[in-house]
């Protein structure tokens, strides 16, 4: 089934200018990139997204990493895109990751893992409409 998920590529990976490369891998894995920016994430915008995980220890850290540096946000689209991208991100201990998986390849430790995916359909239909109109997403 095609569906649709989200992604971001986050703050230590855009500031290193590893963009393409992580495109590349997304690419590889047969999924699309049907709509992408480049932002920079304000402290509301990176609370409300992380919501989450308000209560939790790390939130602060999060929020202030998130806004560090330009962020890209994307959807994604193919077969089984929700799992077929978490696959490819890999465990978010880079540790732990798989070879070839973006974390693996690009994640410098746990907090700083390069890249974020929707952990069901349900809330990549919720991330993606917090960044993009349907205008934007050219299927």
């Amino acid at each position: 089934m095609t569906e649709r998920t989200f992604s971001i590529i986050k703050p230590d990976a855009t500031k290193r200018n590893l963009t393409g490369k992580v495109n590349a891998v997304i690419e590889d894995a047969g999924l699309r990139i049907v709509a992408q920016r480049r932002i920079q994430l304000s402290r509301a915008q990176a609370e409300k997204f992380y919501e989450i995980h308000k209560e939790r220890p790390f939130f602060g850290e999060l929020v202030d990493f998130m806004i560090s540096a330009p962020v890209v946000v994307q959807v994604l689209e193919g077969e089984n895109a929700v799992a077929r991208y978490r696959d490819v991100m890999g465990a978010t201990n880079p540790a732990q990751a798989a070879d070839g998986t973006i974390r693996k390849l690009f994640a410098e430790s746990v907090g700083e893992n390069s890249v974020h995916g929707s952990d069901s359909a349900e809330n990549a239909a919720i991330e993606i409409v917090q960044f993009f109109t349907d205008d934007q997403i050219v299927g």
